[in-house]
């Protein structure tokens, strides 16, 4: 009999268990959020304000790059961009109960930010680059690198050796991964040198939670050193004349506090291309833990794998096309 997932073990009388382990009193109220990577949970704590407990992955990040992560977004914290940082309790961010690390965050309100305004665009593009400008001064020592290496040949070649696709189209994923990967590399060759600062690293929408006063970023668990256009890209969408004037709002915004460097703007679809090489790869990778299979059912069968093959297709088209302007 296969072993259980080391998750099986968090159950609820643990998890709440670990809060109180903090010195924070929990309530017994719990509400699972929308995490595959972690497991997180929003819980309430007796005379006080609920907060956010985040489980980490066993085994994904050491401590001190857990750590890293934490000192980043309380620099950012400390010089009032709005950004979710942990919480300090009895001296510590990073925190152990019954074999899990975890960390306490203060809940954080907020809906999907509207980016077909052009004020909103700004607004990001403003609260970005005051977080590159922090990134820039330093480098991660312990959390990895965004690049070809990591995020296309390391998931391909996972991919191709797990045998995880249907015999049929083993040879036209070879070849198209391949291909892309080949295109990824070409579009690094036109942008040259670019510098690598530390970045979100998965600033997407459902990164970002609006309010009043603006945007506040969380989840900075993909946290790494990468090129600033990763956090630029992802939250532009539609066709190229729709994403052309989101970028221009964002840069708006974006070069009041940071210089962007245009050259980066050749490795957009590099970056998408990858990214989606790295998520069939991520979801390989998790498929022993029992959430992957009930949550992502369309994975790994036949139609799955052909619609990625014709995805990456496109995206070789796009590569060979010119680069959006700055």
């Amino acid at each position: 009999m296969d072993s259980p997932h080391p998750y099986a073990a968090l159950t609820p009388d643990c998890a709440l268990d670990a809060l109180d382990s903090t010195g924070l009193r929990a309530d017994g109220r719990l509400l699972a959020l929308n995490s595959y990577e972690n497991r997180v949970y929003q819980m309430g704590v007796e005379d006080a304000l609920p907060v956010v407990v985040k489980f980490y992955r066993p085994e994904r990040w050491s401590d001190e790059a857990i750590l890293e992560e934490h000192a980043y977004t309380a620099e950012l914290a400390g010089r009032e961009i709005p950004v979710v940082a942990p919480l300090q309790l009895n001296g510590a961010t990073l925190h152990r109960h019954a074999g899990f690390r975890f960390a306490v965050y203060p809940k954080q309100g907020g809906r999907m930010p509207e980016f077909d305004r052009a004020d909103t665009l700004q607004w990001m593009g403003r609260f970005l680059g005051r977080i590159h400008a922090v990134g820039a001064t330093t480098k991660f020592a312990h959390r990895p690198s965004l690049d070809i290496e990591t995020f296309g040949i390391a998931s391909r070649d996972f991919l191709r050796q797990g045998h995880w696709l249907p015999r049929d189209l083993v040879a036209a994923w070879d070849s198209v991964a391949d291909h892309a990967l080949q295109s990824v590399a070409h579009c690094y060759e036109r942008a040259g040198a670019v510098r690598p600062i530390r970045l979100h690293g998965d600033c997407h929408a459902g990164n970002v939670l609006w309010t009043e006063s603006g945007p506040h970023f969380v989840d900075f668990d993909d946290s790494r050193m990468g090129p600033a256009v990763q956090d630029l890209w992802m939250l532009l969408s539609g066709e190229r004349e729709q994403q052309q004037a989101q970028l221009n709002g964002i840069l708006q915004g974006y070069e009041d506090f940071m210089e962007f460097d245009p050259s980066e703007l050749h490795l957009i679809e590099a970056l998408r291309t990858l990214r989606l090489i790295h998520y069939a790869a991520w979801l390989a990778r998790r498929w022993d833990d029992p959430a992957f299979p009930a949550a992502f059912p369309w994975f790994n069968t036949q139609q799955y794998w052909q619609a990625r093959i014709l995805e990456l297709r496109e995206q070789i088209a796009l590569m060979d096309e010119p680069p959006l302007v700055a």
